[in-house]
This record gives structure tokens, C-alpha cells and sequence, in this order.
């Protein structure tokens, strides 16, 4: 298995480690584990993950929705969404950011990985797509 690092935004300090636990099981790295919208952004710019997991509450100004969006438009990571929240008014909030996953706390470790690599799989054959779309524009 190719190195396969996974940011983890997770508010909740003790939930991030076991988090961060279970993917160092399945075989990812974890570069950092962040409690803030600000904080994931600038670790997403400096790691440069292949994925992140994204709780929808965190602390500071930003949600995870509104980080996702950020990191969607300035970064090609793909995030899955791992949170306690799930009524349909966050869900309708959370699908306008196209993430590649939503799991909803507490959540079994073998629907944790099916989910990572599901995602990374789409992205990767997605990111194939467009750039064999640029190449036969050009």
C-alpha cells in the first residue's frame, strides 16, 4: 500500500487520538490531528493530505462545513465527513460541498476504512478523467 496520509479534524482531543489509532491500524498515516477550520486549512496547505476526515462541529469561527467548502475550492482533497450530527439540515448543508463521504458517529472501524477507500479511489479515477480531458483538449 502506497503512503497514504490522512488529516484528521476532530474537535474533541481524546476522539481525535483513537481516530488517529484506528487509521495507523489500517496502514494510513496521520500527519496531524486539528481542532479548528483555520488550523485544518493551513495543515491541509503544509501536508497536503490524499484525504481528510472532517468533523462538522469544531472549535473557532469556522464549522467543518464552511472548512470543507474552503479546502474543496483551494486544495484537491477529498473529505469525508465523520460526525455526531446527522439531521437533514446539516446533511442538505454538507452535500453542497461534494464530499466523498459522511459517517455518522460512533461508527465501526471496517465502515471507517471501506469508506477511506472508497474515496480514495473515486478521487483518484476522477483526477485521471480530467486530466486525460486536458490532455485530449490540447
Amino acid at each position: 500500500m502506497e503512503d497514504v496520509k490522512i488529516l484528521v479534524v476532530e474537535d474533541e482531543g481524546i476522539i481525535g487520538l483513537n481516530i488517529k489509532k484506528k487509521l495507523k491500524s489500517f496502514g494510513y498515516t496521520v500527519p496531524a490531528i486539528v481542532a479548528t477550520g483555520e488550523e485544518a486549512i493551513k495543515m491541509a496547505d503544509i501536508t497536503f493530505p490524499d484525504l481528510i476526515l472532517m468533523d462538522v462541529r469544531l472549535k473557532g469561527d469556522m464549522d467543518g462545513v464552511e472548512t470543507a467548502e474552503k479546502i474543496r475550492k483551494n486544495f484537491d482533497i477529498p473529505v469525508i465527513y465523520l460526525t455526531a450530527y446527522s439531521d437533514g439540515e446539516i446533511l442538505e448543508k454538507a452535500k453542497k460541498t461534494e464530499p466523498y463521504g459522511y459517517i455518522v458517529k460512533p461508527f465501526k472501524a471496517n465502515d471507517l476504512h471501506s469508506s477511506i477507500e472508497i474515496a480514495l479511489y473515486r478521487h483518484k479515477t476522477e483526477k485521471s478523467a480530467q486530466e486525460k480531458a486536458c490532455s485530449d483538449s490540447t
